[in-house]
Order: structure tokens, then sequence, then C-alpha cells
């Protein structure tokens, strides 16, 4: 069953940002006659949400933990081993950045899930080994280990990221012979999943790639990072979303934030002005009725869940109600 709570919230808040008035009690009685979440999670939220013309943005930052976060986001005294179950209440969905590294251990992947609300989603990038090291190739049984642990998520499994490093010329001549590798690993990717595609090389982001991933059905991502051009900035202009979902990633000038902190405690870069840009662009994205999910880096401004909370206030969106929790802390079942 869907966590009607989270429907509700997204109800209200996209009601009332159209200048509707709707009242908790409406939105209960509408949520609770609207099909349940499936498998598939963030395709069928969609269609939840899109039967009141209205798509919600879910916000969330780049992994759960970093250094700095206990004592500035996580309360001192606050086991590590909660910390995710008080992220979930602060937060719609995370970017799991360890399975970057690795496919973790399914018992890992099961306590993510025990440890959050229904309707919560979890993004997750897809390793390494299959992105940088094989670059797509020969890497067919790793992909299915790492989908089928992800899958102890159930419900909770939003999309998976592809990021892609930055290829030179000895690796791809040309997007041509990246997409010769490419579209035959697109074909193959399970319907019942949503996946999104990240492009570090700046001239690859043309109307071909475009089109390739929405015949697919797979999210080009949209990203504010050191060398990439914003989606304002990009000089040849085409539809940059071709998915029913976009996938959005705040990351920043990771050498030259680490140039004046490593410690992610507090905001340090004012994105208040690139950040407004980027409000104004995904409500012209949201009014086409495309979900979309958007995840803060440390590295974009020096605090992640400070860079969210600026793209609430931006937007119009109230923070999440925390409920409070008992002051004695209780083992999780995965401690």
């Amino acid at each position: 069953m869907v966590r009607r709570a989270f429907v509700e919230r997204n109800l209200i808040s996209g009601l009332r940002s159209k200048g509707v008035s709707w009242s908790e009690d409406s939105a209960y009685h509408l949520a609770n006659d609207l099909p349940t979440i499936g498998r598939s999670g963030v395709r069928h939220g969609f269609d939840i949400l899109s039967n009141v013309n209205h798509s919600p943005i879910l916000l969330g930052t780049s992994s759960f933990t970093a250094t700095g976060w206990k004592g500035s986001f996580y309360p001192k005294g606050l086991r590590p081993a909660d910390y995710l179950s008080y992220y979930a209440q602060h937060f719609d969905t995370v970017e799991i950045d360890s399975t970057f590294y690795a496919t973790p251990n399914v018992t890992v992947v099961r306590s993510w899930n025990a440890k959050t609300p229904e309707g919560f989603l979890f993004a997750a990038k897809v390793p390494q080994e299959i992105t940088h090291k094989r670059v797509l190739k020969d890497c067919g049984e790793e992909f299915k280990v790492f989908l089928t642990t992800m899958e102890a998520l159930g419900e909770k499994l939003g999309p998976l990221l592809f990021q892609f490093g930055k290829f030179d010329k000895y690796e791809f001549k040309s997007l041509d012979d990246f997409l010769a590798r490419l579209v035959p690993f697109l074909k193959k990717l399970p319907k019942e999943h949503k996946f999104a595609v990240e492009i570090r090389n700046k001239d690859w982001l043309v109307p071909k790639l475009a089109d390739v991933l929405r015949e697919h059905g797979v999210a080009l991502t949209l990203i504010d990072q050191g060398w990439m051009p914003r989606p304002w900035e990009m000089k040849e202009k085409f539809d940059l979303i071709t998915a029913d979902f976009t996938y959005v990633r705040w990351l920043g000038d990771r050498k030259g934030i680490e140039e004046k902190t490593t410690t992610w405690d507090k905001v340090i870069v004012d994105r208040q002005g690139d950040l407004s840009e980027w409000v104004g662009l995904l409500k012209k994205v949201q009014e086409r009725r495309i979900m979309i999910l958007a995840f803060a880096n440390n590295h974009y401004a020096g605090f992640g869940p400070g860079t969210v909370d600026l793209v609430r206030r931006l937007w119009g969106i109230e923070a999440p109600r925390v409920v409070p929790q008992p002051t004695g802390q209780q083992p999780s079942l995965f401690d």
C-alpha cells in the first residue's frame, strides 16, 4: 500500500501552488480513492498524482551521510543506525552513492527498506564496474546481480542512474561510437524499472542523444556541474525531457569547493541565483505533468540539506512535518 500521507502532502502542496484551496480532509479522501503504487514505484506514483493535473518534485540529497552532518543535520546522540529513518522524515527520496563503488549486500538493501516509510523512493547509481570499467560491455551478469539486489527495495525502488565519466577520444571517437555501445544495452533494459543516463561530454548534449533516450524511455539527467552547461546555457536548444520523469543533480565544482572545505556542515557557496533559474525551469517541466526527482550534493554549496531547504523556499514548498520520536532509542531490525 502507498503511504497515504505522502500522497496527501503532494496533493495539497500541488493544488495550493496553483491557487486552489484544498483541505487535508479532502486530500485524505481523494488519496484513498486512488490506486496504489505498484512495483515500479515512480511510474505508478506519477499516475496517481497526474489524476489531479499535478506531479510532484521529490527532493533529497546525494547519500544520507556525510562528514559534518552529525550535529548540523542529525541530532547529537542519534545513533548512525538510525540516520536513515531520521532522514526519511525530512526528505522524499535519496540517491544512494555507495552503489557506485560496489553492489551492496542484499541484507543492507533490506535494512534500507525496513528503515523508511511507504512512499519513500530510493535512486541509486549503477556500479562503476558497469559504467566506467566495462562501459556497458560484457557486464550482463554484473548488472543482473545489481538489479536483483536493488529489487529488495520493492515499491521503494526508484530510478537507477548510469553516471558515465568524461570520455576521451581513445575510448569513443564520437557520440556515434558511444551510441553504438549504448543502444544495444538500452534495448535490454527491463521495462518494469526506471533508468536515467548522465553524460559528462558537453559536446554530446545534442538532439540525437535525447532522441535515443526518449525512444527507450530513459531520462536524460540534468546536472549543475563544473564544466557542463546548465539547461539554460546550452548552445543547441532541444527538449531535454526524454521520459515520464526527469532526474536532476546539483553537483557543483568538486575541486573548487574542496579547496575551501571538506566538512559538509554548512552552506558556503551562495546558490540562490542558480537555484532560482532551476526552480523556474523545473516548474515549466512540472506543468507538463512530468515527475521530478532532484538531488543536492554537498559539493554544490557545502551542505546538501541546506541546498534542499533553499529549493523548498524558492519553490514555495513546506518542509515535511516531522513526527516526534521517543527519547529512548530502540534497536532496529538490522542492527
